[in-house]
Formats: C-alpha cells, structure tokens, sequence
C-alpha cells in the first residue's frame, strides 16, 4: 500500500478505537448511572445516529468543496470540543447534547477518509477500501476490549480515553494528511462550476446499491440488538457472546490473506461480491435461526463475517467507481449515511418485530429483507446499461 494509504490506516484505527471505548457501554451509562429505561436509551441512540447521517451527508458535501485535509478537520476539532465537553459534564440532559454532536462530528469524517483512500490508490481497487475497513474492525476489537476493562475503574476515566484518542487522531490528521491534501489533483467542483449534472443515471445505480446496502445492515445490525437479548434467553453468557465478536474481528483481520487469495481472479468482479455477500447473510441468519447452543451461534457469526467481509468493502469501492469527478465525497457520503441508518432503524424494527410476534418471526423477516437486497444489487446496474455506460471494473 503507498504511504499516504497507511497514514489513512493508522488514523482510522485510532478514530475508530477511541470511539469504541463508548459506544458499546452508551446504553448501560443511561441507564445504570443516569437512571433511564432502555426505551429512552435506545432514543438516545437513535439521535446519535441521526447525528451521524447529517455528519456523512455534510462531510461528503465538504469534501468535494473544501478536500479531504480540512473536512476531516473539521469532523476531528468538533469531536474533540464535544468530547472535551463530556468529560467534564456527563450527567442529564448535557450527556445527550454532547453524544449528538459527537455523532454529528465523528460523521463528518468518514466520507472523506473513504474518498481520500480511493484517491491515494485509485490503482488498488477494493484493496483501498478493504484497507480502511479492517482497520476500522480492529479499532472496534481494541476499543471495546479496553473500553470494558477502563469502565471496572471507573467511567469517567471512559471518556478521558475517548477524548486522548481523537487528540492523537486530531495530530495524526494534522501533520500526516496535510501532505496528502498537498499532492491531491485539482478535481471538478460541479457544485462551484454551477453546472448541472448531465447524466444521473450513475446516482440512480448507487441509490439502487445503497438500498440493498440498508437492507443489509438492518438486518445485520440485529445481532447487536434483538439477537443479543436472544442469546440470554436460551442461557448464552455474556463472555460467550462477547467471544463470538472478538472471533469476527479476529477473522476479519486475520483472514485478509486468505481472502485476497481467494478473490485474485475475481478481484473486478465486483456485483458477483456483493450478491455471494448477501447471499451467505442468508445462510447465516438461517443458521441463526435454528441455532439453540453457543455452537449454532458460534457457525453462524463465522458464515455471517465471511458475508460481511465480501459486501461491506465493496460498496463504498463501487461508489468510488460510479462518482464523477470531483463528486467523489459527496457518493462517499451517500454510502456512509445509508450504513448508519441501517443501524439506527434495524434496532426499532426489529425490536417491535420480536415484541410483536416473536424471534422466529423476525428470522423469516430477515431473510424476506436480505432475499429483496439480492435483487437489488442484482439489479443496480439497470441505469447504466440502459444508456450504455460502461462501468470501471478494477
């Protein structure tokens, strides 16, 4: 990988790390030491991510306006002020303001990460981006790994972590990506030139993608929500459970040469990666399904980090392909906006789903949603074939 790619790496991997020494334990905070229910808990969540999806669709927009160097920034000034803030005051109602602001700020960022990696190695494909994501993995393991261990001492110590985290990121983002800004070609800014986008059917086939996107981290999105509270009610652990997430992070990292290997002769087949991806999701929530011993649960996290590792990587590398120049963040943002309102709505949906009806219920639902998601990346390309663009495969 170039250098300009590692520093990107390396910065993902402190951002990422940083954030995950709060977010696995927001729920427990609001409600074991603010004293509210999960209902308001998960509101609070909820805002959180719609602070996130603002953040992606503006950080893309700036990255298209102002580069990569002064969006992230931007994203990293107003994280730390936030964080800076929660620190000191974490009780009710400011706890809220500043976990918004903190998704509005962390949302900021990762459009542009995602767009300056495919500029630093346009040559590298998926590679670029798989780069940024096993990155992004390792944080969330290290993170949360820490993140427990720092909250038996207590949790205020929680939020100092955070905040020292992002200040590395912040000088990592200062001297390391400033350069990379330097190098970075002069790119079309549609939205300055004033000059309408001729031909849209490149948006409508991201759009297509993106909405089996969404439906694909709804219904991954479930094992941190309704099929964690599952695992409890057929006498799971918690340590278990926590073991199947260490074990997909430790494939996704761990499993890299292994899958390069395997994808050297398919590395351009890109639509073939998503619609194997998604159809192993299928597999796995079926297995899912049936599962009634931390063995079941056990294959299906494997089946379902295989998925993942096909699909996820490759959205926001098709998106880089698909983005006419100088659009670039603003596609980096579309994607990165539908993964978060993935996450924020999976929980809801699928929460009232098991209220409702029950868990084998919402098993058949999933896998109705992921069966609607395989059509549509089947599908995405439509626009494009329909007026004979050719697409970059690399």
């Amino acid at each position: 990988m170039p250098k300009a790619l590692w520093l990107l790496v390396i910065g993902m991997l402190v951002n990422v790390t940083g954030a995950s020494f709060l977010w696995p334990l927001n729920a427990i905070y609001i409600h074991d030491h603010l004293g509210k229910s999960l209902s308001i808990a998960g509101f609070v969540l909820m805002l959180n991510s719609a602070g996130s999806v603002i953040g992606n669709l503006l950080g893309g927009f700036l990255y298209d306006k102002l580069g990569g160097y002064r969006s992230i920034m931007l994203g990293i000034i107003i994280s730390v002020v936030a964080l800076t803030g929660l620190t000191f005051w974490h009780g009710w109602p400011l706890y809220v303001i500043f976990l918004i602001i903190i998704g509005f700020g962390s949302g900021i960022i990762f459009p542009s990460m995602f767009a300056m990696a495919g500029f630093v190695w346009k040559e590298g494909g998926r590679k670029a981006f798989n780069a940024v994501y096993v990155a992004q993995n390792a944080g969330v393991a290290i993170g949360s790994a820490l993140g427990g261990f720092v909250a038996s001492f207590s949790f205020d110590y929680i939020f100092l972590a955070n905040l020292l985290m992002y200040i590395a990121f912040l000088f990592i983002a200062f001297f390391g990506y400033r350069n990379i800004a330097g190098q970075q070609l002069k790119q079309t800014n549609v939205l300055q030139q004033r000059k309408p986008i001729k031909n849209k059917h490149k948006l409508y086939a991201l759009i297509i993608l993106c909405g089996a996107y969404f439906l694909g981290w709804v219904a991954y999105v479930q094992w941190q929500s309704t099929i964690a509270a599952y695992t409890q009610v057929v006498n799971i652990s918690l340590k278990q459970y926590s073991i199947l997430w260490t074990i997909n992070g430790a494939l996704i990292v761990l499993a890299q040469p292994l899958l390069q290997w395997s994808l050297r002769k398919y590395s351009n087949q890109l639509k073939g990666q998503i619609i194997v991806g998604l159809s192993i999701f299928i597999i796995s929530f079926g297995v899912a399904g049936v599962a009634d011993d931390f063995k079941g649960f056990l294959a299906a996290m494997i089946i379902l980090t295989m998925g993942e590792m096909l699909v996820w990587p490759v959205v926001p590398t098709v998106a880089n392909q698909l983005a006419p120049k100088g659009r670039e963040g603003f596609y980096q943002g579309i994607v990165n906006s539908t993964a978060t309102s993935g996450r924020m709505i999976g929980p809801v949906l699928g929460g009232i789903l098991v209220d409702m009806y029950g868990m084998s219920v919402l098993f058949g639902f999933l896998i109705g949603l992921l069966l609607v998601a395989l059509i549509l990346a089947c599908f995405y390309e439509r626009p494009l074939k329909a007026t004979g663009i050719q697409t970059n495969k690399q």
